[in-house]
């Protein structure tokens, strides 16, 4: 499963995308467990909000956008989990 997390607003705009393959990853079945114990049909509406973050997040054929401000918990576990496993220096 590739999960892909991408964040874009902010101030300047910048849009930033990271992906991990969970099979490569040495703690696959605690990945997958996340991934599967997240609330995947709660919907956020809420209006936008100047110079904040919107993250996209897809698992497979899971997907939901969370304003910044609702990246909490177990949301915030992935996200941190993802940006970290793909940064170049966690590779």
């Amino acid at each position: 499963m590739k999960i892909t997390v991408t964040r874009s607003g902010g101030i300047a705009g910048i849009r930033r995308t990271w992906i991990v393959v969970v099979e490569d990853q040495a703690d696959s079945e605690d990945w997958n467990r996340l991934v599967s114990d997240l609330p995947w049909d709660a919907r956020v509406r809420e209006p936008a909000q100047p110079d904040r973050f919107v993250y996209e997040i897809r698992a497979s054929r899971r997907r939901i956008t969370l304003p910044e401000r609702h990246v909490t918990g177990p949301w915030r576990e992935l996200v941190d989990r993802v940006r970290a496993a793909d940064e170049p220096s966690a590779q």
